[in-house]
């Protein structure tokens, strides 16, 4: 869909959704918000690609280096050579959880050839996050094929889920030992229209990518709790604003029981008083809106629609240009209380979250681009040859968190909730939330 026409349909449901606006009525606010448990996970969050460096051949590799993409590749933030200092900079922030990913285009470099050596890299960084007192979370797809796969047609093959589940399985079998948690498929919706944008699939593939990405989700899912029982494993979904159904139609709703947790995404938000805009198709992600409400609306909507199903923020984190403050004056620091605020509240009000992950530790090549920064610790890849990991304002603020297991009892979100969201409709804008 052309992106004039994915506006206007969001600003026709906009529309649809005044009528109920003088009905709407907020949750009474609590004057304080209790820390969340010792249990509760807080980590950080990061994918091979996009931060090894040093990447063999593969789908998104031949994108960034095919000039279509805005900056060229290189060695992303070099994790590859600086794992340990990065692990350590994790360690350091009090997390208990340190996601990645195992590339299929590393450990598999050429059909039917796997090698310890292949393995090699993935066996040091685990062990280094075990040594940090850390667990893994280890997402097994983040949206990238090795070249050889995508030369043998990537997900428009119907032998890709097998070609797909032979990698994984061998990634489960050496891994599962360690108890881990798992992240089967990242971003479903992300990763088709991904395919899509950088010519792994046409439109017409979108359909069949998805039904493949379910039968794979389904039947690794299986293995990894016959190889690791008692696993934790999910796919984590994207909030997307209005179009949440169609991603819950597509893939969620049809694994539902293959899913042990339901690992959620969060970034951007949408109301009427700042409705969406066509920057969430492109690559100048800071200019998106920033609501950081919409997490609890978010994690409300699928405690309601899946009961008894735990949640994990697996991503949240704030985009900046280059690293440069925002223009709506937000800071890493306080976007983060913010988000955590939100998070107590949501559990306080009875649904279970059992987690959250930054993203992401250091800045990165964000699929094409290196101007939009995530890091709690920025990094100039374009410019410092020398890669230096600077920390952010997040970084104290960060460690502050994890100290008291949230935000003080009696914080104050720096934010008011913006007028009728629209992020799960027309529940968000009817059942609006309020702070103090």
């Amino acid at each position: 869909m052309r992106p004039t026409r994915i506006l206007c349909t969001l600003l026709a449901a906009l529309a649809l959704m005044t009528s109920a606006m003088t009905t709407a009525s907020a949750t009474p606010a609590p004057a304080t918000v209790p820390a969340l448990g010792d249990d509760f996970l807080w980590g950080v969050s990061m994918s091979g690609f996009q931060s090894e460096g040093h990447a063999p051949d593969s789908n998104w590799r031949r994108y960034a280096e095919s000039g279509r993409a805005r900056d060229r590749y290189g060695d992303s933030v070099d994790f590859y050579t600086r794992y340990a200092e990065d692990i350590d900079l994790a360690a350091g922030l009090g997390v208990r959880v340190f996601r990645l990913s195992i590339e299929w285009a590393r450990v598999q470099p050429r059909p039917g050839v796997w090698d310890d050596a292949d393995f090699g890299f993935y066996d040091a960084v685990v062990r280094k996050i075990r040594a940090a007192g850390m667990r893994p979370m280890l997402t097994l797809d983040h949206w990238v094929i090795p070249g050889w796969a995508a030369d043998q047609g990537g997900w428009r093959s119907p032998e890709m889920v097998t070609r797909w589940l032979a990698n994984m399985r061998r990634v489960v079998d050496r891994y599962a030992p360690l108890d881990p948690l798992w992240v089967t498929i990242n971003e479903p919706m992300g990763y088709v229209a991904q395919s899509i944008k950088i010519g792994d699939i046409g439109l017409p593939d979108a359909v069949p990518m998805f039904d493949r990405l379910v039968r794979a989700h389904r039947e690794i899912y299986d293995y990894i709790h016959q190889r690791q029982p008692g696993a934790m494993v999910t796919s984590n979904v994207a909030q997307y604003p209005v179009v949440q159904n169609l991603t819950d139609l597509l893939f969620i709703d049809r694994v539902r029981d293959k899913l042990d947790y339901l690992g959620i995404d969060f970034y951007y938000g949408s109301s009427l008083q700042q409705p969406p805009t066509t920057a969430l198709l492109g690559d100048e992600l800071w200019k998106n809106t920033i609501e950081p409400e919409g997490i609890y609306y978010n994690l409300r909507a699928y405690a309601e629609k899946f009961p008894g199903l735990p949640l994990y923020v697996v991503e949240n984190g704030l985009p900046t240009e280059n690293g440069a403050p925002r223009a709506d004056g937000y800071t890493r620091a306080d976007h983060l209380r913010d988000t955590v605020y939100w998070i107590q509240r949501a559990d306080l009000d009875g649904i279970e979250v059992l987690g959250y992950n930054y993203w992401s530790l250091t800045d990165n090549y964000e699929w094409g681009s290196y101007a939009p920064r995530f890091g709690l610790y920025t990094v100039d890849v374009t410019t410092d040859p020398g890669l230096t990991r600077r920390p952010t304002d997040a970084v104290p603020a960060y460690r502050a968190v994890t100290a008291a297991n949230g935000v003080p009892a009696d914080y104050r979100p720096t934010r008011a909730p913006a007028f009728c969201s629209i992020l799960t409709p027309p529940d968000s804008c009817l059942r609006p939330v309020a702070v103090p």
